[in-house]
């Protein structure tokens, strides 16, 4: 096997924990703020709905001219935005327009562009129309999927590695109680729109599994989760902070992504747990230290075959895979360094030993046998005393003691010629 990396190799990387958990931090909310700054995603057709239509011309033109060309058709107000290269001339019309006709729409279209541009100045590569629910119903679909995988992850792992089954099917109830009474208190009590509902049962349940963790000391599992979150919420972020739309595609990366770093994170701590089953007298630390050490190799040829062949996609793939290979790159990268930052320190800050809440048992309990009291020794039973003879007539006879007879003497024998033996 290629090995990179020297077998002997020793980098402490738990030293720098606080500095790069720190760091993470700041780059988790960083990430985070041109989300909030757009109010939410740039959802693309699929998640809005509407109508799409990417255009390739023949000579360089403006959005302007664009949506001139489009006003006979009730389409001045759509979204003009230049597709790929400067050089290729393409350009995206999104339109979310209510009272457009969606029933040949193509034509329409290719009608109103070829007065201004002429027959062969353009061709229209592409029209996708969804409509408003199904773009709804769609995004709660993806959101659903991106939250279930982080938490049925949780589940495994709380049963992979630490045995944990029973409090990991707890952990699981739980979640799908909680879930249950939240969307019935915001949507049919409150009356909330049903994308911010779903936001809102994702949050509730990542911190209801944060807790469930903490005080059930699912170690491994709260790793896991805090790590994947990690890698998500920041691959999101600067994928909407470069400008891009967030459609069907970029949830299928972003789905590949927390399959991609669950991956390597279970690599880490299947080799941390072997590491600890050694007895050997190490603190955690040093032993998530030689478990990182060992598997760095094995990392970074996964890492760099991975990196290239996207790097690969994103530059020879065309437009249509850009946008998932771009995705696949920055939660490559954000993947491989929480495994290694985030998911492992957080071994070392939950605590250990038995779960905070003691679950009862389940059925009915059998009585614990009663323990049987230590027998008393026994008394030695008292000697008889010998009466006394009242006279001489009851005093019984006593032998007379026989003379005691001289040992025998031992006789030795002697070999004499002839073989007979001579007894002295």
């Amino acid at each position: 096997m290629l090995q990179l990396i020297k077998p002997d190799i020793h980098i402490d990387f738990m030293s720098k924990k606080k500095l790069l958990m720190t760091l993470s931090a700041i780059l988790l909310v960083v990430a985070l703020i041109p989300v909030a700054l757009r109010g939410g995603f740039n959802y693309g057709i699929d998640f809005a709905g509407g109508v799409l239509v990417q255009v390739k011309f023949a000579k360089p033109t403006e959005p302007g001219a664009i949506k001139h060309a489009l006003k006979p058709m009730g389409m001045d107000d759509s979204l003009v935005q230049a597709f790929g290269k400067a050089q290729d001339n393409e350009f995206l019309i999104r339109s979310q327009n209510p009272d457009l006709s969606l029933e040949g729409l193509g034509d329409k279209i290719g009608q109103a562009l070829k007065a201004v541009y002429g027959e062969e100045g353009f061709e229209v590569r592409r029209v996708e129309t969804v409509g408003p629910k199904v773009g709804k119903d769609l995004r709660q679909k993806a959101l659903m999927a991106i939250f279930f995988s982080l938490l049925l992850m949780a589940v495994y792992i709380s049963g992979r590695f630490e045995a944990k089954w029973v409090l990991a099917g707890v952990m699981a109830a739980v979640l799908a109680g909680v879930s249950l009474v939240e969307y019935w208190l915001l949507a049919e009590v409150m009356h909330l729109g049903e994308s911010l509902v779903m936001v809102m049962l994702i949050i509730t349940c990542l911190l209801v599994t944060v807790l469930a963790c903490w005080f059930l000391r699912l170690r491994y599992a709260m790793g896991a989760v805090v790590s994947l979150t990690h890698d998500v919420l920041i691959t999101v972020g600067i994928y909407t902070a470069l400008g891009r739309e967030f459609n069907l595609s970029t949830v299928a990366a972003v789905l590949t992504i927390i399959g991609y770093s669950i991956n390597d994170t279970i690599i880490v701590y299947d080799r941390i747990r072997e590491n600890l089953g050694k007895g050997l007298k190490k603190d955690m630390e040093s032993t998530i230290n030689d478990s990182v050490n060992q598997t760095l190799s094995r990392t970074i040829l996964t890492v760099g075959t991975v990196i290239l062949v996207l790097i690969s996609l994103y530059a020879l793939g065309g437009s249509v895979i850009e946008d998932f290979a771009l995705t696949l790159l920055i939660g490559t990268a954000v993947g491989t360094y929480s495994s290694i930052y985030v998911a492992s320190p957080m071994l070392v800050y939950i605590p250990t030993g038995a779960a905070a809440v003691v679950l009862p048992s389940l059925g009915k309990a059998k009585p614990a046998p009663a323990r049987q009291a230590p027998r008393p020794a026994a008394k030695p039973a008292p000697r008889a005393e010998k009466a006394e003879p009242e006279s001489e007539d009851d005093e019984p006879e006593r032998r007379p003691a026989r003379p005691a007879q001289p040992a025998a003497k031992k006789t030795r024998t002697k070999r004499v010629a002839g073989g007979k033996r001579k007894r002295r």
